[in-house]
């Protein structure tokens, strides 16, 4: 436990103690009745209706009377009535019942039983305890109040100190970060500046002032900060933008001052800002005018980072999303110097960032890293990582010793869209119009020549969708053509376009599709100078809005022009509306193939529907994808068995340690121990069998007579599955580019493979 938790538990075991003291000392749990004078107290205990008394020293005499209805145990927490007494009554009181409980044989008064406690003699140990106690709940207070209004403390007088946390022993390290490169190239020179300063200064080079890492969110800038700390040995203090803002005014410059000094204290030194766009915006933004706390903190924030006073050896790096906002002031050389903008890795920078990830969890062998970086484009490294970890859970959550492909493809559709509604209740009507929808989106997706190859179709819903089409680019394009975003506008149509076509109907499921496609169609008009009428101008604005900025900002186009571009996005998209129509209804026998498919099964995928548009019928891809689960199963459990085996050779391999031990000690015989090691080695032969099967399977020595015996002995339901199989081969080597002459592979078969090799050869 550190420092700080030790103290937070001594803290509250104080704080318990005082509630405790004052619990005991100054709460009354129980009743004490009803309240009467020291003449009516009198006059009970003469006419003897008083059964017991008990005397509270300089307090009050309890009184429970004759025929209480209260228990043996309850007196004298609880009473019927009290009385609050002087000395002299107490006297009086004490000597009368003594005398009543004596009685007086010439007077003829029988002796009473009147039972009471007489106040004790001298300082009671309660008497005793309390002035101690006292003293020391007031020493402890003075603690307290002392800890409050210290100025080093965390305190209500503290406020105007710096929240900066000092990082120790940091384990991250630019090794341990991947898909950006030429920001770790920028960021080691920082650290090289700090390790060793003289091999820049020689030269007449000075040290970065501060580093502004900008990108988007989940792209890695507080990673990247973590690793300079790891890669450098000097402090490095860390603190958010909003931890600077407060209720009060002035407390963000205090701050302010306050972490600068203690970077000074501690220079050379690293400051670390996260999130500084909560404290950096552009002044003169206030909606409401007067003073801006926040502008107050940004004045002293640009005074110490290049004032009239100079902090050599103090750089400090932030890090901001929305670098827009930010004042320019900040932003000027001799603050932050260096502006790294932290980009969407690309499929190179994924992949590795796949492989970071993927060190400590259990990967299935058949796991293309390769086809991951792909299928993730667009995907930031918190958004890869959450994939893994989802891929991880669902892989638990299935029994599999290993993640496979198929758990890293819904980690990626859990990331984008979230898990799947299964339990959802579907109508039969409703399941046929998301099937012919989805149906209409994929035929377009793989039927338009510049739309993106179909990942994915499925009809099961997921987050607000009813089904959905999962389109993966190829590559990482940086740049959407004319032709490539009317493709798919039309894509986006495709739904929409199904329904109308085969139910004659539309529904409100194309929504988002609509939506979409029209800011397509727009930014191409407003944005991007791909209207046919306005050509190269631009009407839009690329930058996010800020309020403070741009809330009196207007269109610097006429209404005239507005209505023209609105005609312009209606034009859009009613050429690609009708061309999409076109295409369907060329298409119709794939439209209701695939539609039948996905009723079937629900989910299918690009090479189930390159099957379909090759000319195969529902029942042979259904067939196929039966095959390809019961491969599938057939792996898991064999994966499994392999897992068991190496489970059970680790847990024998320890309880013939621990016999060792035993057998040692003489708590266990040598025929017990010889059980126990036999056991073992039958489970270690186990395994070497089963690796052994493995890698006969893996490897097998193909027999040209046996092959043609058994194809000619195969089964008729066999034969048809592995002529599917080798259709769905064949299909997949349709998508990849077409080989040259030279290129393409020469098909082999087993009985012909002597005469081909001799071919090859040239003889």
């Amino acid at each position: 436990m550190d420092k700080n938790g030790k103290k937070k538990i001594l803290y509250l075991s104080l704080v318990l103690l005082l509630a405790l003291i004052i619990l005991f000392a100054f709460i009354d749990t129980g009743s004490r009745g009803e309240r009467i004078t020291t003449q009516e107290a009198y006059t009970m205990l003469e006419n003897g209706e008083i059964e017991e008394w008990y005397a509270v020293e300089n307090s009050v005499i309890q009184i429970k009377k004759v025929g209480s209805k209260l228990g043996e145990n309850e007196f004298p927490l609880n009473s019927d009535f009290y009385v609050e007494y002087t000395d002299d009554f107490y006297q009086l009181f004490l000597e009368k019942t003594i005398a009543l409980n004596e009685g007086d044989e010439q007077a003829g008064i029988e002796p009473m039983n009147i039972k009471y406690n007489a106040v004790p003699q001298g300082p009671s140990a309660w008497d005793t305890i309390m002035p101690i106690m006292y003293i020391i709940l007031g020493v402890v207070l003075i603690y307290f109040l002392f800890k409050m209004f210290s100025s080093n403390g965390k305190g209500a007088m503290s406020f105007g100190k710096s929240r900066a946390k000092a990082s120790v022993n940091v384990k991250v390290r630019f090794s341990d970060i991947a898909g950006a490169d030429e920001e770790k190239e920028e960021l080691q020179e920082v650290v090289e500046f700090l390790k060793n300063p003289a091999k820049f200064t020689s030269l007449g080079a000075r040290i970065p002032k501060g580093v502004l890492l900008v990108g988007p969110p989940g792209t890695g800038k507080t990673l990247l900060a973590r690793a300079v700390a790891g890669e450098s040995n000097v402090p490095f203090l860390n603190i958010s933008g909003s931890d600077f803002v407060e209720m009060f005014v002035g407390v963000g410059a205090s701050r302010v001052r306050d972490l600068f000094d203690q970077a000074k204290r501690s220079a050379p030194c690293i400051v670390f800002i996260d999130e500084i766009d909560a404290v950096g915006r552009q002044r003169g933004a206030g909606l409401g005018g007067g003073n801006d706390e926040r502008e107050q903190t940004l004045n002293q924030l640009l005074v110490e980072m290049d004032g009239f006073e100079a902090n050599e050896g103090i750089i400090v790096l932030a890090a901001t999303n929305r670098a827009d906002v930010l004042d320019p002031a900040l932003l000027r050389p001799g603050r932050f110097d260096r502006q790294i903008y932290v980009n969407v890795p690309d499929v190179r920078g994924r992949e590795g960032i796949i492989r970071i990830h993927a060190k400590n969890k259990h990967l299935d062998d058949d796991i293309d890293f390769k086809t991951l970086a792909r299928i993730t484009s667009g995907f930031t490294g918190a958004d890869i990582e959450n994939m893994l970890n989802e891929a991880a859970i669902l892989a638990a959550r299935a029994g599999r010793p290993k993640i496979i492909m198929e758990d890293l493809t819904e980690g990626i559709n859990k990331v984008i869209m979230g898990p799947q509604k299964k339990s959802r209740l579907v109508t039969e009507a409703d399941k046929q119009i998301t099937a012919y929808h989805e149906a209409g989106h994929a035929i377009l997706g793989k039927k338009l020549k510049y739309c993106e190859g179909v990942q994915e179709v499925s009809i099961i819903p997921r987050g607000s969708a009813a089904g959905y089409t999962m389109s993966r680019p190829e590559n990482d394009d940086q740049h959407m053509s004319y032709n490539k975003l009317n493709d798919r506008i039309a894509e986006f149509m495709g739904g929409r376009i199904a329904e109308e076509l085969i139910f004659h109907d539309i529904t409100t499921g194309a929504s988002n599709d609509i939506q979409v496609a029209t800011n397509i169609a727009r930014k191409m008009v407003t944005e991007w100078g791909m209207s046919k009428k306005f050509g190269f101008v631009n009407f839009g604005n690329d930058q996010e809005v800020f309020i403070g900025r741009d809330y009196q900002s207007k269109n610097s186009y006429s209404e005239k022009t507005a209505g023209e571009i609105d005609q312009e996005v209606q034009d859009i998209l009613k050429y690609n509306y009708t061309r999409a129509k076109k295409v369907l209804e060329e298409n119709m026998q794939y439209l209701h193939e695939l539609a039948k498919l996905l009723i079937e099964k629900e989910t299918i995928y690009s090479n189930e529907l390159d099957m379909l548009l090759a000319g195969k019928t529902t029942e042979q891809i259904v067939r196929h994808m039966n095959n390809e689960v019961k491969k599938r199963k057939k792996k898991e459990e064999e994966v499994k068995a392999e897992y068991d085996l190496i489970k059970k050779v680790k847990e024998n391999e320890i309880k013939v340690k621990t016999a060792e031990v035993f057998l040692k000690n003489g708590i266990i015989s040598k025929e017990d121990y010889d059980k126990i090691v036999a056991l073992h080695n039958e489970s270690v032969k186990e395994l070497e069998a089963h690796k052994e099967k493995k890698l006969k399977k893996s490897v097998p020595e193909y027999n040209e007579v046996q092959v043609v015996e058994a194809e000619k002995t195969q089964p008729e339901e066999n034969k048809e599955d592995k002529k599917e199989s080798k259709d769905a081969d064949l299909v997949n080597e349709e998508k990849t580019k077409e080989p040259s002459v030279e290129e393409k592979p020469k098909k082999r078969t087993y009985k012909k493979k002597e005469k081909q090799d001799k071919e090859d050869k040239g003889e």
